[in-house]
Parts: C-alpha cells; sequence; structure tokens
C-alpha cells in the first residue's frame, strides 16, 4: 500500500480531538467526487489542451485540471473514471495516464492507471504520453521521550508510489501543525500555565511546570501540547466591517510534554519559540492527521464572503499564501469549494454628470478551501492576476 507517512513531531490542535475539547474542523479525509453546484455550466476546455498526459511527481490535481481546463474547479464534471476497473478512482498516481475522450459531445476525463508503466509504453512522464490503492495517507505523530528536542516536520515515501495531493503539501503543512488562528470554543477548552517548578516565571526548553483548566479530560502519558498566547480578535461577518470576533490569532510559543496528570497537571517544555509565562495557553496534539484527498469544486449553493486575515500578516497577498475568510461549515462551506476573490474598485466621479457612480468589483484570484471551521475556514490562493487585500470579497465562482 502506498502511503506518505508525514513523521510530524509537531502536531497540531487544530484537528478534531474529543479529548482536547478542540473544535472540530474538516481537513478533507475523503475525497468528494461529484460536484453539488449543478449550475448548468459546461466546463471549457484550454485551447492547448493535451489529449493525454501522464503524471510525475510533483504534480497535483489542480495542476492537472489546470492543463485541461479553464476554470480547474470545473474537473468533477469531466472525471469519468470507471469505478469498476480502477482501484481507488478518487486518487491519481504518478505514471497513470489522464485520458481526454468526449462522450456525447462532452469532454470526460478517464485514466489508465500506471499507463506509463506498461510493458511498451516509451512515454517521458510529465509529457502528453504517446499510449498507453490505497487509503488516504496518514501524518503519524511519533513521540520522543521527555527532554529531547524535537525535530522539524519532515515528509518521507513509503512504498512504491504515492498519489498526488490536490494542492502542494508544502504550501499549507505549517497550517497543519500548527495552531495560527484559535476559535472562542477552542480558547474555553484550552489549558493553562500557572506556574513553573521553584515558582519560576519564565519558562524554556526543560522547564517543568504545573496547568490546569483541562477539565475532566483524561491525559495521557504520550500527549503533547502547543503552547500559545492569544492574539489579535478576527472579525467578520457582512462586508467583514462587522465588529463580530469570528476567531483570534494564535501566537505560536513552544510546545510541552505531559509528566504527570492530575489537577494541576506536571508538564515539561520541550520546544521554545517565544518566552513563555504563566497564563498562556495550552491545546492537546493529536496523534494522527490526515493528508487530505478532494476534487476542487465550485460551493453547492450561493455565497458571499471577505478575506478578514492573511496568515503571514501581508497586506497585498499573492499565489499560494494561506488567508482566513469569515465563511464556514454554518455557511454550507466544505474542503476543497473554491471560490472567486474580487476586488472592491469603489466609487468615481462621473466626468460628465459630475456624480459619483459604483464600479464593478473586479476579479482578483481563486482560493481553495483546505481547513473549515464553523465561521472561518483556511484557504490557498490558487491563482491571483492582482494582489488580493484583506476585505477583499468571495464569492462562487
Amino acid at each position: 500500500m502506498a502511503v506518505l507517512l508525514w513523521s510530524l513531531l509537531s502536531m497540531t490542535p487544530l484537528q478534531a480531538d474529543d479529548k482536547a475539547g478542540v473544535e472540530t474542523s474538516t481537513s478533507g479525509d475523503h475525497p468528494k467526487i461529484e460536484n453539488k453546484a449543478d449550475d448548468g455550466k459546461r466546463p471549457e476546455l484550454r485551447d492547448d489542451h493535451p489529449e493525454r498526459y501522464t503524471v510525475v511527481p510533483g504534480d497535483t490535481l489542480w495542476d492537472i485540471a489546470s492543463k485541461f481546463l479553464k476554470s480547474p474547479w470545473m474537473w468533477p464534471k469531466i472525471w469519468k473514471v470507471n469505478t469498476k476497473t480502477v482501484r481507488n478512482p478518487h486518487l491519481i498516481y504518478p505514471g497513470d495516464v489522464i485520458l481526454l475522450r468526449w462522450v456525447g459531445g462532452d469532454p470526460v476525463i478517464d485514466i489508465v492507471r500506471g499507463g506509463a508503466t506498461k510493458a511498451g509504453d516509451t512515454t517521458t512522464p510529465g509529457t502528453t504520453p504517446g499510449a498507453g490503492g490505497e487509503d488516504s495517507p496518514i501524518i503519524r505523530h511519533r513521540p520522543t521521550t521527555l527532554r529531547t528536542d524535537r525535530l522539524s516536520p519532515r515528509i518521507r515515501i513509503e512504498g512504491l508510489e504515492t498519489a498526488i495531493p490536490t494542492i502542494p503539501p508544502g504550501a499549507i503543512d505549517a497550517f497543519l501543525t500548527r495552531p495560527r488562528i484559535v476559535t472562542r470554543r477552542q480558547l474555553r477548552k484550552a489549558g493553562y500555565i500557572t506556574v513553573g517548578l521553584d515558582n519560576r516565571l519564565i519558562l524554556g526548553n526543560g522547564s517543568e511546570f504545573y496547568a490546569r483548566g483541562f477539565g475532566d479530560k483524561k491525559l495521557g502519558d504520550d500527549d503533547y501540547f502547543y503552547i500559545f498566547r492569544r492574539g489579535k480578535p478576527l472579525r467578520g461577518g457582512k462586508g467583514a466591517r462587522s465588529r463580530r470576533v469570528l476567531a483570534y490569532e494564535s501566537v505560536y510559543l513552544g510546545e510541552a510534554q505531559l509528566v504527570e496528570g492530575g489537577d494541576p497537571a506536571k508538564l515539561i517544555v520541550t520546544k521554545v519559540k517565544q518566552e513563555i509565562l504563566p497564563t498562556d495557553r495550552l491545546l492537546i496534539s493529536p496523534k494522527y492527521v490526515s493528508l487530505a484527498y478532494y476534487f476542487p469544486r465550485a460551493p453547492a449553493r450561493k455565497v458571499k464572503g471577505s478575506v478578514i486575515h492573511a496568515l503571514n500578516s501581508v497586506s497585498e497577498i499573492g499565489t499560494y499564501t494561506v488567508v482566513v475568510i469569515d465563511l464556514g461549515t454554518k455557511h454550507g462551506m466544505e474542503v476543497g469549494n473554491v471560490l472567486q476573490v474580487k476586488r472592491h474598485v469603489g466609487r468615481r466621479r462621473d466626468p460628465v454628470k459630475k456624480k459619483l457612480y459604483r464600479i464593478p468589483d473586479e476579479q482578483s484570484g481563486i482560493i481553495m478551501l483546505f481547513r473549515v471551521y464553523k465561521k472561518v475556514s483556511y484557504a490557498l490562493v490558487m491563482s491571483a492576476t492582482q494582489p488580493i487585500r484583506l476585505n477583499d470579497t468571495v464569492v462562487t465562482p
């Protein structure tokens, strides 16, 4: 079985974890093949589309869809793989051959599993070829012993081949392995540092400390925690100018491991990024995080929201930047949903009538959701025709 094993010695509290009291988020553990938004729009092929394409390592589903379609999020509408003859038809592997066929005048996509490795096939992978399974990978948490420095996340490939991801993992892995935003519910359920041993107030690597606030959750000896501090509130809602708080920035401070349960619990600092103080918060890390596979697609209904935060705190946002929008499961959002970003141009004075008139918003980019909460979502900018800004509108394409 082809398995992509991310040895994460730093894990994310942003996955659903009942023991940790973390608010549920979806991260697309299973692909969504059908497109619920049957809006009647027909996919348009690119003028330079290939008839066949051999998948190579490093490809993403978005890359491949972009080779065939002008609107890559319409991929589910042309995906017509025979589920009786192709195992795990929702996954695409290096060496597979993507075939463009026509059925009743409409384009459809099929695959030849491992087509580039068949006898007599001399196609160069990654080019237009001549002729020619497995479960979702798991990001595994491998705990270290006490007082041992933890390594940065790394990728290890096991098996002969690995299914290609929807979007580049390197663009989002930091947002799967560290808390960048926290919800009110997460804050209510988070533990907090009370004091270090010997009444130490500033904690460093190897410092032991006491913590409370875990409620009746049963903590295990192999539990790890992220230490963070609540940052600025993220406000959104109608027009992103509402004063309603949807979530908070999370200031990452370091990591800790449980030494002894109870109230207070005893922990030890295993990694320090910034100064750690009493009242700083703790969220438990789940042991497994799935690397998601899903089809890019438009939402099932018309939605309108706003970009409320850029994770790198930049004023102008470009391709492969992670942003937060003020739409979530409450608004029907799902992992893999693609939204169009529109830039608010504003009003201009008519040179003849001397009155102000409104200029329509201009499209500035495309984003794809990769983690969805109740009221907010993480999204990756897939393309940007001009810089995207905070408060830009996001809508169903």
